[in-house]
């Protein structure tokens, strides 16, 4: 076989929120209808969340997070990259450290 016709898988996709609300939904081999009832959101709405065409707000995370077993943030944040933030977050404490002035710490 000739693998110069095929190209290499994408590491990662992107991913809106609604479509993390629609994927962990289907992972559970759930219906709209039934997360609706797990919830108590109409089923209207999990459509229009999971088409984006209505903001899931945080209480609304909260909710479905709960029914789908999930931490909110898998759903409200599907595009995180954690190791590049990771990295980010640990050359900014360096950088302020490496100033001379470490973080505050709060006295007791």
């Amino acid at each position: 076989m000739d693998m110069s016709q095929f190209r290499k898988a994408k590491k990662s996709v992107s991913v809106t929120v609604g479509e993390s609300v629609r994927i962990m939904r289907e992972l559970q081999e759930l219906s709209q209808t039934e997360l609706a009832k797990k919830t108590g959101i109409p089923q209207s709405t999990i459509s229009a969340i999971e088409n984006n065409r209505v903001n899931l707000g945080v209480e609304r995370a909260k909710v479905v997070a709960r029914a789908l077993f999930v931490h909110p943030a898998v759903l409200v944040f599907p595009g995180w990259d954690v190791k590049r933030e990771s990295r980010q977050h640990i050359k900014r404490i360096l950088r302020v450290s490496h100033a001379g002035s470490g973080p505050a710490v709060a006295e007791s």
